[in-house]
């Protein structure tokens, strides 16, 4: 007898009916994950009020203009490098020069100083962070524009201010200087110089107020002393 050549063998099932599939296809990603890191990243930075943080910004902020500050020592040392070497014209070498001064004094070393104050200074006397953090965060917003408004002076028509960091009163009116970069000179340092007050007080209410127990004034280190006698 022969054998159905269409029948199944004995050790195959027959195939079942398949069920359209019912699952819904994944969503696609709503966006870079990295993407939101960076900006919840650049909002921390932007609005925090951790000391540690603003110290650090205060470093970095101070070691760039240090850069800047530089780059112009180094164009005034080039052009007195030898007799009649002109790298700059007359107006924009008193530029440097003044620019030079401010930057190094007021937007360098001056922040510097805070910016280690607001790393070492809680630290060292046991305080969980400064007594205003929110003033501290202003007044380095403050440091910041004011320094940027100041610097900002070499975009204008007639330059930045020109009449030395030390602003004498006849090289400094407006017969001598008529430009507005001496303007944006002095308004960026009454907005620096402002935020360098608040600053201050802000250290000398953390050292008085804050310390720990058993920190008296005597055992505090010659740091945190220097903070308070500097502020």
């Amino acid at each position: 007898m022969s054998k159905d050549p269409t029948s199944p063998k004995p050790s195959e099932s027959p195939a079942e009916p398949t069920e359209p599939s019912t699952a819904s296809p994944r969503p696609a990603a709503a966006g870079s994950p990295g993407g939101s890191r960076r900006g919840a990243s650049a909002v921390k930075w932007l609005t925090t009020t951790d000391h540690k943080t603003i110290g650090t910004m205060y470093l970095v902020t101070a070691f760039a203009f240090f850069c800047i500050g530089g780059l112009m020592a180094l164009l005034m040392r080039a052009e007195l490098a030898r007799p009649g070497h002109q790298i700059m014209s007359n107006e924009q070498f008193n530029q440097a020069f003044t620019m030079h001064g401010t930057i190094m004094l007021l937007m360098f070393a001056t922040p510097l100083f805070a910016g280690f104050a607001n790393w070492i200074m809680p630290l060292q006397i046991g305080a969980p962070d400064v007594a205003f953090p929110r003033l501290n965060m202003f007044a380095y917003w403050l440091y910041l524009f004011g320094s940027l408004i100041a610097v900002a002076g070499f975009l204008t028509p007639q330059g930045a201010a020109d009449f030395g960091w030390f602003a004498y009163a006849p090289l400094s009116d407006a017969v001598h200087s008529p430009g507005i970069g001496g303007d944006m000179w002095i308004m960026g340092l009454a907005f620096s110089g402002f935020g360098t007050i608040l600053g201050s007080v802000n250290f000398i209410t953390t050292i008085i107020c804050m310390r720990a127990p058993g920190m008296t004034m005597f055992r505090m280190p010659i740091f945190t002393w220097n903070v308070l006698l500097t502020g």
